[in-house]
């Protein structure tokens, strides 16, 4: 468990991992009397912070979108937000520390304005000295080794205590972690770890824990508690420190030179937030979003243990030369620490050209007819802009890399096309509007309101029109932005058909302020759909909807804290094409008929379902038997699962799940969250400008072989095309759509 940094954006990296607690109280009634309790634990604000804190609060107060008064219904949010960030899961303060602190619920605001930061260091320093007795207290506990458990036991440990209530005794802490320490224990029996080993490796954990926790400085705090004040105004508002700004361009490195992961601290564990689009992890398919990494080598019998490690410490372990590989021990996603598994990655450098919009084609059959459905996979919307201001004609951008993939389309003669913006976290706002320019004629794309209200309308001037047939566009919840702007205009033109699940719901722009001492990035702009609604928090709805394995409750606008809200503005003219008034619906019922019997479909179904379920488990049983056995029947599960679909599809039977690559749904694929940004419009490096590609031919790929047309001239070396069960159902509906329309 760490501190939070309160930055959502999964490519900000958070600071340190710190925790907390045992018996220690401090009563709060004035700042004068507590600074009386020091310790050489005891933090204190540097002068600079009171500084940059008036600063941010003047930047606050000029720049961002919303009005926000500071007054007592804000200091109540951030002291809230703060308590969150420090000891999220309430293992560490009890209620007599939350008590003493109640004087300072309705003081923060005046203290901010003023730069006065001892409120928040006082909170802090309180807060940490629990952290320290705890991780004393846990690592002579784990001294007696772990003999002292039983695990036949009848007992249960709750797994989510964040909308519990604070601990009301010394007593009730330690039968929490008590839980805590035995359920870990167990996880590590169960990976067949025997009591010399757990004991050590517990051991060592909570006194890294410890050591990192000594090692917090003032400026860690600040940050922390910055933030709590800063995204009170909305989630996407943040302070990054000249630290924070360092943690970043070593996760870019990361990114952009090792494994091609985007790492965050998660508690006690390194986090997979996102994979770079082609990158080493990318393409090697082991490592996915929301994998914990709990160990990293350079061979596999040298695996370090990294549980409580700092962040950046785990970084610079997994980072090497290129074509060298590292061997992680993770655990993958919705599983316990029990079911970790070893996989290893070839590091190398990633090629931006590989993350441009790539196009392919599917060959679907239906009533004895055969149909090309070309499907353009954008992974996000970018543009050269250092080639543009140079003068360069043949700039790189989304907008010209997919009219070229269009006409290349078109000469493979595709009866329709899929645009495929799963995953895609924006970009480019004037990508976005110059690539919806390609669908339709001249005419709105989309609206901007600014602080004082004023509205500016974004319009596509082109007359002419690239793609002008049957049009599907597939979005998941982590389409955001960028992506939510062009199927918001492509579904109010009624230009195509929206696929898919509820999108990310961001629909806020931000841009980035230099101060004397880091950077704020503050909300500025509000993005609004031609007929006036908000992509904001609501998202785009589907005119098709598919099951996702990203829960909206946990991913998403709506999912983060005091997000704007949803609202509308005027709608603007535009001309909106004539439409069948029950063609949805019908495509709907089509679409329900076919999927009941479509084995790849039915699969994906039942794994979502599955997997939505386990992660709503509230409890984790604590007696090893009863876990063998959740163990045994989560196999099952998924080996029934799949021997259902190889059933269904006329092949033989699996014994056993090694027998296939993977069990997991194909629709966790590789989320790409990004921020709209008014300053940085390109989403990679900039440096790392896109070179110019040339496409010879595209592969026809046979649904029923997967095996190329002769007919392609793509390089025999170059893998098929495989589509997933969701691409080819989402080619099925295009079908359905030009039947209907005969």
């Amino acid at each position: 468990m760490h501190i939070k940094s309160a930055l959502k954006i999964p490519k900000i990296i958070s600071i340190i991992g710190i925790y907390a607690s045992v018996h220690f109280s401090l009563g709060l009634q004035n700042v004068a009397e507590a600074q009386t309790t020091k310790t050489k634990d005891w933090l204190q604000p540097l002068v600079t912070h009171t500084q940059t804190t008036k600063e941010i609060v003047n930047q606050l107060k000029a720049k961002h979108y919303v009005k926000v008064t500071l007054d007592d219904a804000l200091s109540e949010r951030v002291f809230e937000r703060y308590l969150k960030n420090l000891d999220p899961q309430k293992y560490y303060l009890l209620q007599e520390d939350l008590n003493s602190f109640q004087e300072l619920r309705h003081k923060l605001d005046n203290a901010i304005e003023t730069g006065d930061l001892d409120p928040a260091f006082i909170i802090w320093n309180v807060y940490h000295q629990r952290l320290i007795a705890r991780f004393e207290k846990i690592i002579a506990f784990l001294e007696h080794g772990i003999a002292q458990f039983d695990f036949t036991k009848e007992e249960e440990i709750l797994l989510d205590r964040r909308d519990h209530p604070w601990a009301a005794s010394e007593a009730e802490l330690d039968s929490l972690w008590r839980k805590r320490i035995k359920d870990a224990a167990l996880s590590l029996k169960l990976a067949e770890k025997n009591t010399d080993e757990i004991k050590e490796l517990l051991v060592k954990r909570y006194k890294n824990r410890l050591g990192l926790t000594r090692q917090t400085k003032s400026e860690d705090v600040y940050q922390l508690y910055i933030n709590s004040f800063t995204e009170a105004y909305d989630p996407h508002t943040q302070y990054y420190s000249p630290r924070g700004m360092e943690n970043f361009n070593i996760n870019m490195s990361l990114s952009l030179e090792g494994i091609g992961a985007v790492l965050q601290q998660d508690e006690e564990f390194t986090k997979v937030v996102s994979l770079v689009p082609a990158g080493p992890a990318d393409k090697a398919g082991t490592l996915k979003p929301n994998d914990k990494i709990i160990g990293v080598g350079q061979e596999p019998e040298t695996i370090v243990d990294v549980i409580g490690w700092r962040l950046s410490d785990v970084v610079q372990l997994i980072r090497g030369e290129k074509d060298t590989t590292v061997w992680l021990d993770i655990i993958p996603s919705g599983l316990e620490a029990s079911d970790s598994e070893i996989i290893q990655i070839t590091r190398n450098t990633v090629n931006l050209e590989e993350q441009a919009a790539k196009a392919e084609v599917i060959e679907l059959e239906k009533s004895g007819q055969k149909y090309r459905i070309g499907v353009i996979d954008v992974p996000a919307f970018y543009a050269d802009f250092k080639a543009l201001q140079a003068g360069d004609k043949n700039y790189r951008s989304t907008t010209r890399d997919v009219k070229n993939l269009l006409e290349e389309l078109k000469l493979e003669q595709v009866e329709a096309v899929i645009i495929d913006l799963r995953n895609n976290g924006g970009g480019s706002l004037t990508e976005a509007r110059n690539m919806t320019g390609l669908f339709i004629d001249r005419g709105p794309i989309v609206q901007i309101r600014y602080k004082n209200n004023r509205v500016e309308v974004f319009t596509d001037q082109d007359k002419s029109t690239t793609y002008e047939g049957p049009l599907g566009v597939m979005v998941n919840r982590l389409s955001a932005s960028a992506s939510e702007i062009f199927a918001g205009a492509i579904q109010d033109y009624n230009r195509g058909i929206i696929i898919g699940s509820q999108t990310f719901g961001k629909g806020t722009v931000q841009t980035i302020v230099p101060l004397n001492r880091g950077q704020l990035k503050l909300t500025q702009m509000k993005f609004y759909r031609v007929s006036g609604e908000s992509n904001q928090h609501r998202g785009i709805i589907p005119d098709i909807i598919y099951p996702d394995n990203f829960d909206p409750e946990v991913i998403g606008e709506s999912a983060l804290d005091d997000p704007l809200p949803w609202d509308t503005i005027r709608a603007t003219r535009y001309r909106v094409a004539d439409r069948e008034r029950d063609l949805i619906s019908r495509l709907n019922k089509s679409h329900q008929l076919r999927i009941k019997s479509d084995p790849e479909f039915v699969y994906e179904q039942s794994a979502i379902a599955f997997q939505r379920k386990q992660a709503k488990k509230e409890f984790r049983s604590l007696n090893e038997l009863a876990r063998i056995n959740d163990k045994n029947n989560t196999e099952a599960f998924w080996l029934g699962l799949e021997n259902q679909k190889r059933k269904d599809q006329g092949l033989a039977s699996i014994s056993s799940l090694d027998e296939i690559d993977s069990a997991l749904s194909t629709n966790q694929r590789t989320p790409r969250v990004s921020e709209s940004n008014t300053n940085l419009e390109l989403n990679s490096d900039p440096e790392n400008s896109h070179p110019n590609r040339n496409i010879e031919s595209l592969p026809i790929i046979d649904k029923n072989t997967g095996v190329k047309s002769e007919e392609s001239e793509i390089d025999t070396e170059e893998e098929p095309y495989d589509p997933d069960a969701f691409v080819t159902e989402s080619g099925n509906i295009l079908i359905d759509l030009i039947s209907f329309g005969k």
